[in-house]
Parts: C-alpha cells; sequence; structure tokens
C-alpha cells in the first residue's frame, strides 16, 4: 500500500508537486487543500480546507489517515503550520515558524547573511519615510526597494531613477499597499548580472541541490511592465556555467543551512536562493523557505526518482536519493488575466490547450464555470474543462523538448494558434539563454 500525500496550496506550484508525487510509486493518493478544479483533470483529489485552518487540516490528516503534507505556499509556514502539526505528532515537509523567516522577513535575512558573510547586496533597513526617502536621495539610482514582510512577490521595486524608489516607498508606508508588510523597508544596491534560481531539498545541515531555473518577474516581453510574481521559467539555464552553479552551492547555500541549524532554526524543507550571476561571483537577491513558482512547473518534470519516497526519506532522517534528467530542457510559460498583477479580470473561459507525453498543463487561478462539466474532446489526447478565470495567474503550459529552441518553439506554435482573448502571456520566456549563445559565438 503506498502512501497518502496532503499538499497544501491552490496554485501551479501545487498541482507540479501533486502530479510529480503520484507519478512516483511510492504514493498512491494525493489531496490538494484547498487545490482548484483543474487539478481534478489529473486524477488529483481536492478539498476546500482552508490553508489558514489547521485544525481542520489536522483532522482531515487524521481521519483519512494521511502519512504526511507537504506546504505549497509562503503564508501557512509564516503561520507556524509545521509548529502546529508537529505538535500533534503529524509530519510535515517545510521549515518552522522560526526557520520561515528566512522568506518572511527581508531584514532577518539580510541580517543572517550579514552575519555569516554570505555574498548579497549592501543594504539599509527603515522603518519610516521620511529617513528612507532621505536615504534614497543621498545614495542615488538604481536602488531596491523591499518591504519587508510577505508580498506575494511583488513588494520589490528596483528603481533605476530616485522618483521611482520615492514612489515605491509612498506605496509602502504612506498607502500600506502591502498590508502588514509595512513595518520595515529594506534598501539595497542594485546589482548587475543574470538571474537564476537555486531550489534546494534541506533537512538541517544537509541539502540536496535540484537544477537551476531562471523565472521572468516583469508582466510584459522584454522585461518591461510591473513585478508579477512570475510569467515563466525554464531549467536548464546554459548561460550560468557549472562553476558558478558550484560557488553558489559553496558560497550560499551551504553555510545558510549552517547558519540557520547554528542559531537555533534549523531548516527542514525548501530553501530557494534567488540569485545573481555578478562578476564578483553570485549574489543573494532573496531567499524563500518553499518552492518557487513558477520554477517548480519547469524543474519538477525534469526529475526522474520517485519524489514522495525522497521527501518520506528526509522527513525520517533518512538518506534520500534525487536524480534527474540532464539531456532536456523543460519550458513553463504562464496564461494570465488581463489587468494582472493589478487588477485581473475574472469569470472569462479558459481555452483549452492540446497537450502530449511530454506536456502539461498546471492549473491555478481557475474555478468551474456555473455549467461545469468534464468533456472528452474527440480531437484531443487530454479532457477539456469548462474553467473560468479567477485571479491572475491562470494556468502554466509546460513543455520538455531536447533543446530550449525546441521547447520554445512547441509552446510559442500552440499558444500563438489560440484565441486568448482575455489573456495575456509573454512570448521571451528562455531568450536570455538564446542571446547568450549568440553573443558567446559573436566572441569565438
Amino acid at each position: 500500500m503506498g502512501m497518502k500525500v496532503l499538499v497544501i496550496g491552490s496554485g501551479a506550484r501545487e498541482h507540479a508537486i501533486a502530479a510529480t508525487l503520484l507519478k512516483g510509486a511510492s504514493v498512491d493518493e494525493v489531496t490538494v487543500a484547498p487545490g482548484n478544479p483543474g487539478m481534478e483533470l489529473d486524477g488529483i483529489r481536492t478539498t476546500r480546507i482552508d490553508p489558514s485552518n489547521h485544525a481542520a487540516l489536522i483532522e482531515f490528516m487524521r481521519s483519512s489517515n494521511y502519512d504526511w503534507a507537504l506546504v505549497g505556499p509562503e503564508v501557512p509556514l509564516m503561520h507556524g503550520i509545521v509548529d502546529d502539526f508537529r505538535e500533534v505528532g503529524l509530519k510535515a515537509f517545510g521549515p518552522t515558524r522560526a526557520a520561515a523567516q528566512v522568506e518572511g522577513s527581508k531584514d532577518f535575512a539580510k541580517q543572517l547573511m550579514a552575519r555569516h558573510a554570505i555574498p548579497t547586496a549592501a543594504y539599509r533597513t527603515f522603518t519610516d519615510y521620511e529617513a528612507a526617502a532621505a536615504y534614497v536621495m543621498e545614495h542615488g539610482a538604481p536602488i531596491v526597494v523591499k518591504a519587508d514582510g510577505l508580498a506575494a512577490g511583488k513588494g520589490v521595486t528596483v528603481a533605476l531613477d530616485t522618483q521611482t524608489a520615492l514612489d515605491a516607498l509612498e506605496d509602502i508606508f504612506v498607502e500600506h499597499r502591502f498590508g502588514n508588510a509595512d513595518l520595515k523597508v529594506v534598501l539595497e544596491d542594485f546589482l548587475e548580472g543574470q538571474e537564476f534560481s537555486l531550489m534546494s531539498f534541506v533537512n538541517g545541515t544537509a541539502f540536496w541541490p535540484m537544477p537551476i531555473s531562471q523565472d521572468h518577474k516583469r508582466a510584459y516581453d522584454g522585461d518591461k511592465g510591473p513585478n508579477t510574481g512570475g510569467m515563466g521559467a525554464y531549467s536548464p539555464v546554459p548561460q550560468i556555467s557549472d562553476e558558478t552553479v558550484t560557488t553558489a552551492i559553496d558560497t550560499i547555500v551551504r553555510p545558510t543551512v549552517k547558519a540557520l541549524a547554528e542559531e537555533g532554526t534549523p531548516f527542514t524543507g525548501i530553501l530557494y536562493a534567488g540569485l545573481i550571476a555578478t562578476d564578483d561571483g553570485p549574489k543573494v537577491i532573496e531567499f524563500n523557505a518553499r518552492f518557487g513558482d513558477p520554477e517548480t512547473e519547469a524543474v519538477l518534470p525534469l526529475l526522474t526518482s520517485d519524489l514522495g519516497e525522497g521527501i518520506n526519506a528526509i522527513l525520517n532522517d533518512e538518506q534520500p536519493t534525487f536524480t534527474w534528467r540532464t539531456d532536456t530542457t523543460a519550458l513553463g510559460v504562464v496564461l494570465a488575466a488581463d489587468g494582472y498583477p493589478g487588477n485581473p479580470k475574472k469569470g472569462t473561459p479558459v481555452p483549452a490547450i492540446e497537450t502530449d507525453a511530454d506536456s502539461h498543463i498546471y492549473y491555478a487561478g481557475v474555478k468551474a464555470s456555473k455549467h461545469h462539466e468534464t468533456v472528452e474532446s474527440a480531437d484531443s489526447a487530454s479532457p477539456t474543462t469548462s474553467l473560468v478565470s479567477s485571479s491572475g495567474r491562470v494556468l502554466v503550459y509546460e513543455t520538455l523538448a531536447p533543446t530550449l529552441k525546441a521547447a520554445q518553439a512547441k509552446i510559442y506554435d500552440t499558444l500563438d494558434a489560440l484565441d486568448t482573448t482575455g489573456f495575456f502571456y509573454r512570448h521571451d520566456i528562455g531568450a536570455k539563454a538564446l542571446q547568450a549563445v549568440v553573443e558567446d559565438d559573436k566572441e569565438q
């Protein structure tokens, strides 16, 4: 009899995690709380329990004899869901509230890095608008403005001029745009270079890195428009050398997990390092305390080992095995509702996208339409469903291909042929890698 696993969350990241768990022989059943109706097309169960209702989640785990839970989003981690599960003898894969501060407070993370000489941008922390604005005027631009608390990936402004920085400070301190994220602001030096994401499975001071990926935060092509939670990702990232990744593991990941353990907040779960490859080597932009989104949808399809077996080993303090495809590129593109990230349009019918053995749809901001039914389409290998948009990021369309160029061609040929009225997507996910190849060729 295989394991039964509860995944907490509702987005495309949780869809990808649940689908990957079900692929392995060790897991028979996955329920996602609260999930979304798009996941059900993959045989994933959902239960309408709010992730903030820890007592109801605990009751579900016990009454359904579930083996362990995996926490997808950051908010339940910051609210101590892992601590609450542990208190009643249940296993949950994720960091405690104290360890999750590495994401929950930019200031906590910056101080930890300063104490342990972990490479990151120089910074100052402020608690009021006047002092922060005076620093911006003195420092000048470019400068990076970060709301201290959780802001769903949208609390960061890369200000190329001082007015943009001052506007960002006003959003945080005066307009209270990020709610409880307004208590502190971190102002840090702008770093030049290509960004990449390095996620690792962690158990105390032991860790197992995943292949790196690259997210695309800005809403529109050419890195234009507002910051979003991410518009697409790909893995691997050929323009970031193996040497840079090794350096990042040695100078950033290893000392960070060691520092957290030494300081009494040992980390178990997924440590996400958002990094930048500068001329002085890799440096930290941010840490997250969970799987990245949409990076997860581009990284987990490369896994060749059993995800459930690996996480179960970590939860039992055993040695896990994680193996990855090295001959393949995974590319995922987000289909977002018009108006995202500010005021996304809801209720638009979601277009049906045909998939094959190498491609997948991971659903996020969808709900069943009033006339919900699942239909077997005669000319499609996959079922279509009457889903409508319910928030900003609606789905991630992901594919595997032998090369990045082939993955791009497949994704964009499909998306460009669809009627995507009411939605938008970036047309240049992965373009930085192809550009880097062209520039390398020129240099040679």
